[in-house]
């Protein structure tokens, strides 16, 4: 299997609304994914996944929603070589 990786940067109303949460739960769909969601102090969040393309695709596609309180205004993704180091996608300490 082919591995593909992003980095995802979110902003809007996305801190405090349990966005991270629902994040790590909208990830566990996919066993095989990896990476981490944590928040930025420039009030954004961070995302890197990591996995095939279509789970990836995916979420990069449900951060440009977010779960029901969150309001996104913009999302920056960026492509990346992939970590071999990444394990379980978990929620990460602000940043």
């Amino acid at each position: 299997m082919d591995l593909i990786q992003r980095r995802v940067f979110i902003s809007g109303r996305v801190q405090g609304v349990g966005y991270r949460a629902a994040t790590v739960k909208a990830a566990t769909r996919f066993s095989s994914l990896r990476g981490y969601v944590r928040n930025l102090s420039d009030k954004r969040v961070e995302a890197v996944f990591c996995g095939n393309s279509n789970e990836v695709d995916w979420m990069v596609a449900w951060c440009r929603k977010g779960p029901l309180l969150s309001s996104v205004k913009d999302v920056e993704v960026q492509n990346e070589t992939v970590d071999p180091s990444l394990e379980l996608f978990t929620v990460q300490s602000s940043a």
